[in-house]
């Protein structure tokens, strides 16, 4: 007997915001783009991705320390970035609870609008963001300048170029969370 499609049930299917859908079963852990039948390509994010797919270990450290998380999620992580980018481009990304499909390995899932590299830009974009606000409640105006000269020198793009060629997504901090 075939399963019912329920949205958050088991062969949840998501619809894409170009209109396109795909099921959760057709979409694995490893997974980072998903190619489209609308002919592009979306990002495809798991709860059990790392943070330092986007960022540096360190810089997750210090994200871990300085935010403070008052949900049932635990510290700073993944799913917290995706909030974020899920609050800033509301039409341009889907997400879904799998949690009870057991088949799929993970229990959140987002895809974009956008590629993984645009998607990349984006999360490093509004981390810079989020550490300039923390900056600037540190009621340190030297820590704040010093904070706005060094981003003038940070090119966001350069960054995730040297990024994404320099990181071993097998390496240590390359696991489940």
């Amino acid at each position: 007997m075939a399963e019912p499609r329920v949205p958050g049930g088991r062969g949840a299917k998501l619809e894409l915001p170009c209109g396109e859908s795909v099921h959760v079963h057709d979409l694995d852990m490893g997974m980072r783009e998903y190619d489209c039948d609308c002919g592009d390509n979306h990002a495809v994010v798991t709860d059990v991705h790392p943070p330092s797919r986007f960022v540096p270990e360190f810089l997750v450290n210090v994200l871990r320390e300085t935010v403070e998380t008052d949900d049932d999620l635990g510290e700073f992580g993944t799913a917290h970035i995706m909030g974020v980018v899920l609050e800033e481009f509301p039409g341009e990304v889907v997400s879904e609870n799998v949690e009870d499909d057991q088949d799929v390995g993970y229990a959140l899932v987002w895809l974009t609008d956008f590629d993984s590299r645009r998607l990349h830009e984006i999360v490093v974009e509004l981390i810079v963001e989020l550490m300039e606000h923390a900056v600037s409640h540190a009621e340190n105006d030297d820590a704040m300048t010093e904070f706005e000269e060094e981003m003038l020198d940070f090119d966001v793009s350069e960054f995730v170029e040297q990024y994404r060629s320099e990181r071993d997504f097998s390496g240590p901090h390359d696991r489940a969370v």
